[in-house]
Order: structure tokens, then sequence, then C-alpha cells
């Protein structure tokens, strides 16, 4: 499958989410949706990321603010429906980034707003 057909997979999927938060109560904004080298490497610089490898650079990765009532939330817990319904839907979710798979149901990794395509 080429980038060109991954990216429009991701986006139906990323709309399906979307669907499913907003159904639930659970209200988002975009954050980032595509990194440039250079702003890849500005965040690698910083500590914002820990990788030029970033799927953000193939538009293949999203990652979502979350409001519930109104308010923005950071506490990455409040992702965990939206990250195992995009698990659900095949994708692959930054809240099991640092994470080992018997820790999955008690913790949340250090990337929760972040949502990336899996093939």
């Amino acid at each position: 499958m080429g980038l060109s057909e991954r990216q429009r997979r991701f986006t139906a999927r990323v709309a399906e989410l979307v669907r499913f938060a907003f159904s639930n109560g659970l209200e988002l904004t975009f954050g980032e949706a595509y990194r440039t080298e250079e702003q890849q490497r500005l965040h690698l610089q910083s500590g914002k990321t820990r990788t030029m490898a970033s799927p953000h650079r193939d538009r293949l990765a999203v990652d979502l603010n979350l409001f519930i009532g109104g308010k923005y939330v950071t506490d990455g817990e409040a992702y965990r429906p939206l990250g195992e319904k995009w698990e659900a839907l095949g994708g692959k979710w930054g809240g099991r980034f640092g994470l080992r798979p018997h820790e999955y149901g008690t913790k949340v990794g250090w990337d929760a707003n972040h949502f990336e395509f899996k093939a």
C-alpha cells in the first residue's frame, strides 16, 4: 500500500474517532497533524519527541486536544476511551508508549494524545 492510500485510510479512521468522541460527550481540537523536518528537529532538541522518524512527517499521525465539559484536559487517563477506540480501529495509540503490555490496564504512557496509523 502506498503512502497516499495509507494517508486516506488514516484520515477516514480519524474521522471515525472524532465522531466517536463527540457522540460520547468528548470534544476535540486538532493539535499537530503534520510536521516538517525542521519542526521535528526542534521537537527532538527540546525533548518533545524521541525520534526524527515521526509518522507526523508522513501525515500518518495526529495529536488531539481533549475537552470535557468545555475544559481542556491533559490527564492521560481521560484519553483512554479514545485510545482504546483507536486501537479497535486498527491504530497505534501513544498512551501505550513507554509501557509494558501487562501495565496497559492500569497506566497510561507518555503520549496519550497521540494517534497514529498502523497498517
